[in-house]
């Protein structure tokens, strides 16, 4: 007796497909991917030069460091938080390894570890507060750049050159990588950890909890999911990499100075949400970073080669780019909640 009632196999009619809803999720990523082609086109047809493997290599010399405080900066906003303290950080290990190299004359083997050791409790604090009183990440993060950015003034307020020669041999090392092409040391660093991030957000447990976290930390308790710890552990991974950040800053500026990385943080926040994560959590991949910084890099690159433009055109592209985006994430948003 049929009672009108739809039964376990009749789909209703509002349901998407799962195939479908799957696609969906890879959109942001290949607009960004796309654009960086077009871009990376556009130029090679405008200027001579420009489409050459060495023009190409450099956008990951030049955005080493930039790359790995996003791939930090990727796993808190999946978590659904945001850390605006990256860009000081990055200040203060170059200031404190420029000190303690230069005034301490400690070796730069030791002065490493320490400062990596240092971004990653100053996050995993951060992440603490933000886990344990409910406080609101924008806030605590942002009390955290200022913290960061002041310490850069009690240990100095000019800049501090360092002059060791393992910083200098490092920074001037080239790693061939075809004929006529190679990286620097802090290119690959910057590569595998982007790998090694790939690896950690899609293959394990911890990044499966930063992804449901980001969704709905509600269900995330309800499920018995470590809400709290993988809070934490996103702040202490983006703590990490903006040590590391700075580390590979010291290698690209040769010095320590408390106004190194203004506004990277913008940057790296960007760098983010053009590659594709949504700025409310959950959704997003690891690779769009990627592409997210060379997208932003590839733009300058494309001014510096016409000539005639000012640098802060890339600033006003970087804008545009980030609102379409957002405007995207919004209207993407709204039919995945339509088709539900």
């Amino acid at each position: 007796m049929n009672s009108g009632l739809p039964t376990l196999t009749q789909p209703r009619k509002n349901d998407t497909p799962p195939h479908k809803t799957s696609r969906s999720r890879y959109l942001p990523l290949a607009a960004t991917v796309s654009l960086f082609v077009v871009v990376s086109v556009l130029g090679s047809v405008m200027y001579t030069g420009f489409f050459s493997p060495q023009v190409f290599l450099n956008l990951l010399i030049d955005n080493a460091f930039l790359i790995v405080v996003a791939v930090g900066e990727t796993f808190v906003i999946l978590s659904g938080g945001i850390d605006l303290s990256v860009g000081s950080v990055i200040a203060l290990t170059t200031m404190v390894s420029a000190a303690l190299v230069e005034k301490a004359g400690w070796h730069p083997l030791v002065v490493i570890p320490l400062v990596l050791a240092m971004g990653t409790a100053f996050g995993t604090l951060m992440g603490w507060l933000i886990a344990r009183f409910r406080l609101q990440p924008f806030i605590v993060t942002l009390a955290g750049m200022f913290l960061a950015r002041g310490l850069c003034y009690l240990i100095s307020i000019d800049s501090i050159s360092i002059t060791h020669p393992w910083y200098a041999a490092v920074s001037q090392m080239r790693i061939p990588v075809m004929s006529g092409a190679s990286l620097s040391p802090g290119a690959v660093i910057a590569l595998l950890v982007l790998a090694l991030a790939v690896f950690v957000a899609h293959y394990t447990p911890f990044g499966r909890t930063i992804y449901a976290v980001g969704g709905n930390p509600h269900s995330a308790l309800l499920m018995g999911l470590p809400v709290n710890a993988a809070t934490i552990g996103a702040y202490a991974l983006s703590g990490f990499c903006s040590a590391l950040g700075g580390v590979l800053f010291t290698f690209y500026m040769l010095s320590g100075y408390g106004l190194h990385a203004m506004g990277l943080e913008l940057d790296a926040i960007a760098s983010v949400v053009i590659g594709g994560t949504l700025l409310t959590g959950g959704v997003g991949y690891v690779i769009g970073t990627l592409f997210g910084v060379l997208l932003l890099g590839i733009i300058q690159t494309l001014i510096s080669f016409d000539g005639s433009l000012s640098s802060w055109w890339t600033k006003i592209a970087v804008g545009a780019l980030l609102l379409v985006f957002c405007l995207s994430q919004r209207a993407f948003g709204h039919r995945s909640t339509a088709k539900r």
